[in-house]
């Protein structure tokens, strides 16, 4: 019995203090747009995942381009900015071949790029549409419950926030967050001032989509 619980403990050491070996993506792209935007929130939504549901990202996200073959090393990639993102036609095939094998692409509108980023992702599925994902979608529904939808962070033109997907044979390869700026909620308490109360909820439903994607449940 001593023995059993000796392997026990030591494997749960093992696993407490193993180095972080997954790498979160973080997606560059052209046109002008601001890829860059909301430097300080992957890197807590990373801490936040790793503290609340057991992953293992390194701290800091990696920056990656459309068209690098690299893209393929990450099973998340997230996309951000506030204006024009231009696709070339071998970055669009690049991130299909990407999605089509297996990866997941996370696309958060930090205002005024929606326009752009569907004209770009008909280049990368043009038979596609995206989807509003219903509320009862598991994206919602992992760890934290999210009966309503994706949680509201700032208001830009008072529309209310929307959950869109791409589901390329029946698998949810993009997850678009619309009207939400989960990426501001994702950020330092100084960046935006948000209360505290909306940085979790935001926090929360980003660890959601993680979970989701790495539970396989798309």
């Amino acid at each position: 019995m001593l023995k059993k619980l000796t392997f026990i403990f030591l494997v749960a050491l093992t696993f407490a203090f193993a180095p972080p070996t997954i790498k979160m993506g973080k997606l560059k792209y052209n046109g002008g747009g601001d890829w860059y935007a909301n430097k300080t929130s992957l890197p807590n939504l990373i801490r936040f995942c790793n503290q609340n549901i057991g992953t293992n990202f390194t701290p800091e996200e990696d920056v990656v381009e459309a068209g690098s073959p690299d893209l393929l090393n990450y099973p998340f990639v997230h996309l951000t900015g506030h204006g024009n993102i231009v696709l070339s036609n071998a970055e669009a095939d690049n991130l299909r071949n990407y999605l089509v094998a297996g990866g997941f692409l996370h696309a958060d509108d930090n205002y005024g790029m929606d326009k752009f980023f569907r004209r770009e992702m008909k280049k990368v599925f043009p038979e596609l549409d995206f989807i509003e994902l219903p509320f009862n979608h598991p994206i919602y529904h992992q760890k934290f419950n999210f009966n309503n939808g994706l949680p509201k962070v700032h208001e830009h033109d008072g529309k209310p926030a929307q959950g869109f997907g791409l589901i390329y044979k029946g698998r949810l390869v993009c997850f678009y967050s619309y009207e939400c700026d989960l990426g501001n909620g994702w950020e330092d308490a100084d960046v935006h001032n948000d209360p505290e109360v909306v940085r979790q909820k935001a926090l929360q439903m980003g660890a959601n989509i993680i979970q989701y994607v790495f539970a396989k449940g798309n």
